[in-house]
C-alpha cells in the first residue's frame, strides 16, 4: 500500500520504518528541512536501538522516503497517517495546532478517496475536529463529494524498545465505525497480525481514550509504588522484598512495580496532565489522576533529600559523580527526566556535578549548554574523580556491575546514592560504603560499625 506519514518524530519514523520493512511504499514527510536532509544523509533525530539500521535498509531499497512537499505526500498515500507532535498546552491540554494543521493540508489536496489515520496521542474528539476540518476545506474548494474516512490508530511504542513494539505489536487498536476503513487498516497491519489476532476494532472515542487510559495505568502503579517505597522507609521496611512479595500475585505482576525517583519522558507526564485537562472538560473531577501527578513530582525530588540530609544542607563547593541522563535506559530522550530536577536542586544549592550517560550526553549538551558547575564525563569512570559522592539516577545496564574497589579510589569517600535500588545494601555496607537507596534500610558502613 502506499502510506503516507506527517511528522518524522519518534512515532512517525520508527512506524513508516516499520511499515516499509513489511513492504509498504513509504513517504515520510516533516516541516523540518534539516531533519529530512539529515535523514537522507544517514543521521537520525533520535536513538532507538535498531532503528538505524532499519531506517537505512528501506531507506536505500525505495521503500522509505523522506520529503518536506506535504502536498505531494497527500497525493501518494491511500493510507496517510499524522503523526505529529501534540506539546502540552499552558494549561496542560494537548495542543492540536500541528495535528489540525496536517489536516487542513490533507483536505487542500485531497484528490481521491483516503483513511486519514490519527497517530499521534490525541484527545477524545480529536478525529471529529480533524473530519471537520477536512471536509470543510474540501467545501471550501468545491471538492465536497470527495469521500475520505478518518480512523484512530494510538501507538504503544516504549522508548527503547520501540522497533520491537512496531514490528511485533501486542496489540493494534483501530477506531473507526467504517466497515471500509477497517478493511482498509486490516490489510495495512496484517503483516503484524500473523501469528494471532492483534487487532482490536472500537469506536473512535474509545479509542482515542484507550491510548490515555493505558499510559496513565503505568504511571498509577509506578506512583503507588512509589508512594509505599517511602512509607516503607518511615516503617523500616524494605520495599524490593515487598516488590517481590506482591509482585508474585499474577493479578498485580512485576512490570512498572519498581521503586525509584519519578518517571519522566515525553508521554506519562503530558498524558496524566492532558487526561486530567479533559476530565475538567466535562467536569469530572480526576482526583487518582492527580495524585499520580503529585506524587510523581514530589519523587523526583527525593534523592536531593537525601542528599542534603546526609551533608547537613552544607552542598556549597561540593562535587557529585552522577550516572544517567537519560529518563530511562536505551534512549536518548531527557525530556521531563529525573536527572534534571536533580541538577538544577544541586546546581542551586552551589554544588557541582560530573556527569556521565552511554545516549544522551549531547542531549544535555544541547538543552543546557557550557556551564561551569557541570562536568560530561567521557566514561563513567571520568565521572567519579575527586567526587563526594556518586549519585544513581538511571538503570542503564552498564551501571550494574561497577568496579567497587574503583569506585573506592575514585570517590573521596565511598558513598553512593541510587535513585533505581541497583545493589544490595548488606553487601555495600560489608564493602565499606555506605548506600542510600529508595525505600530500604540504610545499613551502617562496615567501617564505621562499633
Amino acid at each position: 500500500m502506499n502510506v503516507s506519514v506527517f511528522g518524522i518524530g519518534y512515532v512517525g519514523l520508527v512506524q513508516g520504518a516499520a511499515l516499509a520493512q513489511v513492504g509498504h511504499d513509504v513517504l515520510c514527510v516533516d516541516v523540518d528541512a534539516a531533519k529530512v536532509q539529515a535523514l537522507e544523509d544517514g543521521t537520525l533525530p533520535i536513538y532507538e536501538p535498531g532503528l538505524k539500521a532499519l531506517v537505512r535498509e528501506n531507506h536505500q531499497s525505495g521503500r522509505l522516503r523522506f520529503g518536506t512537499d506535504l502536498a505531494a505526500a497527500v497525493r501518494h498515500g491511500d493510507v496517510q497517517l499524522i503523526a505529529v507532535g501534540t506539546p502540552p498546552d499552558e494549561d496542560g491540554s494537548a495542543d492540536l495546532k500541528h495535528v489540525l494543521s496536517v489536516a487542513q493540508t490533507i483536505g487542500e489536496h485531497l484528490q481521491r478517496h483516503a483513511t486519514i489515520v490519527d497517530k499521534s496521542t490525541v484527545p477524545v474528539g480529536t478525529a471529529d475536529l480533524v473530519r471537520e476540518c477536512i471536509a470543510q476545506a474540501l467545501a471550501d474548494t468545491q471538492r465536497s463529494d470527495l469521500t475520505f474516512d478518518v480512523v484512530s490508530n494510538p501507538e504503544f511504542l516504549k522508548e527503547g524498545c520501540a522497533v520491537e513494539d512496531c514490528l511485533r505489536p501486542d496489540r493494534i487498536i483501530i477506531g473507526t465505525d467504517s466497515p471500509r476503513a477497517e478493511e482498509v487498516m486490516r490489510e495495512l497491519y496484517e503483516p503484524f497480525n500473523r501469528n494471532r489476532d492483534k487487532v482490536i476494532v472500537m469506536d473512535v472515542r474509545s479509542a482515542e481514550l484507550t491510548k490515555y487510559a493505558a499510559n496513565c495505568m503505568l504511571a498509577t502503579k509506578i506512583s503507588f509504588m512509589n508512594e509505599m517505597a517511602n512509607l516503607a522507609e518511615k516503617l523500616g521496611a524494605d520495599i524490593e522484598k515487598v516488590r517481590h512479595g506482591i509482585g508474585s500475585d499474577p493479578r498485580i505482576g512485576y512490570q512498572f512495580i519498581y521503586p525509584g525517583i519519578g518517571y519522566g519522558g515525553s508521554c506519562f507526564p503530558k498524558d496524566v496532565q492532558a487526561l486530567i485537562h479533559t476530565a475538567e472538560a466535562v467536569d469530572f473531577d480526576a482526583r487518582l489522576l492527580k495524585a499520580v501527578e503529585s506524587r510523581n513530582h514530589e519523587q523526583k525530588t527525593t534523592l536531593f533529600r537525601k542528599i542534603s540530609e546526609h551533608f547537613n544542607g552544607a552542598l556549597q563547593g561540593k562535587t557529585f559523580a552522577l550516572w544517567g541522563l537519560s529518563f530511562k535506559p536505551n534512549t536518548d530522550d531527557i525530556r521531563q527526566a529525573p536527572s534534571r530536577v536533580l541538577m538544577e536542586a544541586l546546581w542551586r544549592a552551589g554544588a557541582n556535578v560530573q556527569a556521565y550517560d552511554p545516549k544522551a550526553m549531547e542531549e544535555t549538551q544541547r538543552h543546557y549548554g557550557a556551564r561551569d558547575d557541570l562536568t560530561l564525563a567521557g566514561t563513567k569512570e571520568a565521572a567519579l574523580k575527586n567526587a563526594d559522592a556518586l549519585i544513581i539516577v538511571t538503570e542503564w545496564a552498564l551501571f550494574r556491575a561497577p568496579d567497587f574497589d574503583l569506585l573506592k579510589r575514585q570517590l573521596k569517600q565511598p558513598l553512593i546514592f541510587d535513585g533505581r535500588n541497583l545493589f544490595e545494601p548488606q553487601r555495600l555496607s560489608s564493602r565499606g560504603f555506605t548506600y542510600i537507596s529508595v525505600g530500604r534500610p540504610t545499613p551502617v558502613a562496615a567501617s564505621d560499625a562499633s
